[in-house]
């Protein structure tokens, strides 16, 4: 026999001999798995980002409130109400010894949620000053991640 010539290409396949893929069933049942997982998850996540975000204003709050106190070394008192958290940025009219530059660095601070915090000046209860957040309702009261946070003088 000469085989010289290319030998024949076997095209015939093996056919399974039943079906394949996953059944209705099964997928049924990963989703309802996948549904309890993220049931479980997703809480945890939110409040991870809740939490994350009062941290993040305590963290604001110190700072501004450090500024502050920088700002009454300089200036032997702490910015009226009026000249408010501005005067940290840009000097006021009456300010002895501002450094360039001001006392905060990018903007006008701003809490977690991205509202601007409140400041008072006297502040309650004998302070030199009142710094607060209006937590993430942005309303004064409230309770969990809308009640207001101070910061610790």
């Amino acid at each position: 026999m000469d085989n010289t010539g290319s030998s024949p290409i076997n095209t015939t396949h093996a056919k399974p001999s039943g079906q394949s893929g996953f059944t209705l069933i099964e997928i049924m049942v990963v989703i309802v798995i996948l549904a309890i997982l993220a049931g479980l998850v997703v809480p945890k996540v939110v409040g991870q980002s809740d939490r994350a975000r009062i941290k993040t204003t305590e963290t604001a709050l110190a700072t501004v409130s450090n500024a502050l106190d920088m700002y009454k070394v300089d200036n032997s008192r702490y910015p009226t109400t009026a000249q408010g958290l501005e005067a940290l940025l840009t000097p006021p009219i009456d300010a002895k010894n501002y450094p360039e530059g001001g006392y905060i660095k990018g903007g006008y601070p701003t809490d977690g949620w991205e509202n601007e915090m409140q400041y008072v000046a006297p502040g309650s209860e004998g302070r030199p000053y009142d710094l607060f957040s209006l937590g993430a309702d942005g309303q004064q009261g409230g309770e969990g991640q809308d009640a207001d946070i101070y910061a610790q003088l």
